[in-house]
């Protein structure tokens, strides 16, 4: 009777640590999905940025808008949403360093790295998108 109970205990042992490793793989999948999901809004969050400043130009003579105002508010509106206004979107902060008649340039970080996301995108005037790993960035 007691060996009875005690494969009765190893069998639900040997199904919990299974269950666990299982849920564990699960969970790590998810977690890089998220955050390959993130990245990729980071940069498309971007080159929306960089067509809308690249339209504005090519409308006004060359001449980039100086704030995101311009864009959001413009008639027709050449971008959507004011990314530099939201705190965070999707795991990532956006930032415009330069942001002037001559050209801009802004980044997306992530707000946690490795976590939310593994790459800082920087798009330059011209479209240009540079990419960098997060921790090199800190």
């Amino acid at each position: 009777m007691f060996n009875c109970k005690a494969k009765s205990f190893v069998t639900i042992m040997v199904v919990v640590a299974l269950s666990a490793f299982l849920l564990r793989l699960g969970l790590h999948r998810i977690i890089i999905y998220r955050i390959e999901q993130n990245q990729l809004a980071a940069q498309i969050n971007l080159k929306l940025f960089s067509t809308a400043m690249e339209n504005y130009a090519s409308d006004n003579k060359n001449v980039y808008a100086q704030s995101i105002d311009l864009l959001t508010k413009h008639n027709p509106v050449y971008l959507e949403r004011d990314y530099l206004a939201i705190t965070s979107l999707r795991g990532y902060e956006y930032d415009c360093q330069r942001l002037d008649a001559g050209g801009y340039s802004c980044t997306a970080s992530p707000v946690d790295c490795k976590l939310s996301g593994k790459m800082v995108y920087t798009v330059s005037t011209g479209g240009l998108m540079m990419t960098e790993n997060c921790d090199r960035k800190l």
